[in-house]
């Protein structure tokens, strides 16, 4: 059992940046692929960004050059770097562990 927890969200203004942190108990992820994904209001849930298991990434065509992933398998987190925040990006984001996920963190980015 891998309990996932998300931090870092809240409510910005575009142009501004946040970095969110998901962290992972009960197992060590190290090794594994650890994917975020975000949820808008009325939207299907869409895949953000995706650290493998060998530390490679990959990205949503809409956040690239944008957002960067990156893990520390030490402390058993991933993060998600987000700079020039717009509207577009207001959702619940979440990240992944197959077949585990977190409760999410909103963000909220005002014009």
């Amino acid at each position: 059992q891998v309990q996932l927890l998300e931090s870092g969200g809240g409510l910005v203004q575009a142009g501004a940046s946040l970095r969110l942190s998901c962290s992972a108990s009960g197992r060590s992820f190290s090794g594994y692929p650890v994917t975020w994904y975000r949820r808008a209001p009325g939207k299907e849930r869409e895949f953000v960004a995706v650290s493998t298991k060998s530390g490679q990434t990959y990205y949503t065509n809409s956040v690239k050059g944008r957002f960067t992933i990156s893990r520390d398998d030490a402390q058993e987190t991933v993060y998600l770097e987000m700079t020039s925040l717009n509207p577009e990006d207001t959702a619940m984001y979440c990240c992944n562990i197959d077949p585990y996920w977190g409760p999410g963190t909103q963000i909220t980015v005002s014009s």
